[in-house]
């Protein structure tokens, strides 16, 4: 177990909005400073955070993207038949999950890999009801694979197991503070937002999510929340219904 002590004193989870959260994040918050693949650091601080999520009373579970590795439609545009390229990508999603896991089992967090493939001799299958139980016994568990069909981002997937699990968010990690009217990387005079409803993400084409994904949190009434991953102590700030972030909602 990690002597590493946390962030900062975690504020319990129930005096907060959020209980049991889903976590997506990119794979491209995997590699630190590299252009490509995972990075160890990135991992280890990813984890401190989660950990200190765990610490504060949070039920959390996680689903990460394999875009550090391989990209399905990039695949697919290359000229690769599209579900081939679909399904290598759900595979760099598998390795993702084992790169975390290994942090967070470092860092002194009991996980579970749980693959939409079954893949039984390196982590369990998905079985709905075995992945809430690792969660109520205060297990951090990794969705991978997707949803284990072609044509399905991971967006899609951390909704569709947001809505399986029951929980009361789904975060959404990024690159940057919150939902902009732009790309505030690329373009000037953006805006940015501290809430927006599901049907203004969807008319206004923002780009939080795929609208499949979008329209699943609406459906079962999941609040959306877009944080910076690398904010220090941002996760634990958002678990507390604080912190720099925009939330997707009915109204």
């Amino acid at each position: 177990m990690s002597n590493t002590p946390p962030l900062s004193p975690p504020a319990r989870a129930g005096q907060g909005p959020y209980r049991r959260v889903l976590l997506k994040i990119s794979g491209e918050a995997l590699m630190g400073v590299s252009a490509y693949g995972i990075d160890t650091e990135a991992c280890s601080r990813i984890a401190q955070e989660l950990r200190q999520a765990v610490e504060s009373g949070a039920e959390l579970c996680l689903v990460i993207g394999g875009g550090n590795i391989f990209r399905g439609l990039q695949g697919a545009a290359s000229g690769m038949e599209r579900a081939s390229a679909d399904y290598m990508g759900m595979l760099a999603t598998v390795m993702n999950a084992l790169a975390m896991q290994n942090a967070l089992e470092q860092a002194g967090v009991d996980t579970r890999v749980v693959s939409a493939i079954p893949m039984v001799t390196i982590c369990e299958p998905y079985i709905r009801r075995r992945a809430m139980r690792h969660m109520e016994k205060g297990r951090v568990v990794i969705f991978a694979a997707g949803t284990g069909n072609p044509f399905f981002t991971t967006d899609t997937a951390a909704a569709l197991r947001a809505a399986e699990m029951g929980c009361d968010a789904l975060l959404k990690g990024t690159q940057v503070d919150g939902v902009y009217s732009a790309d505030p990387k690329t373009a000037r005079d953006v805006v940015r937002y501290d809430h927006l409803t599901y049907q203004d993400v969807l008319a206004r084409d923002l780009r939080v999510m795929d609208a499949s994904a979008v329209s699943l949190m609406r459906d079962n009434r999941i609040p959306i929340v877009v944080f910076s991953i690398h904010t220090l102590g941002g996760l634990g700030e958002v678990l507390a219904g604080r912190g720099v972030r925009t939330v997707i909602s009915e109204g």
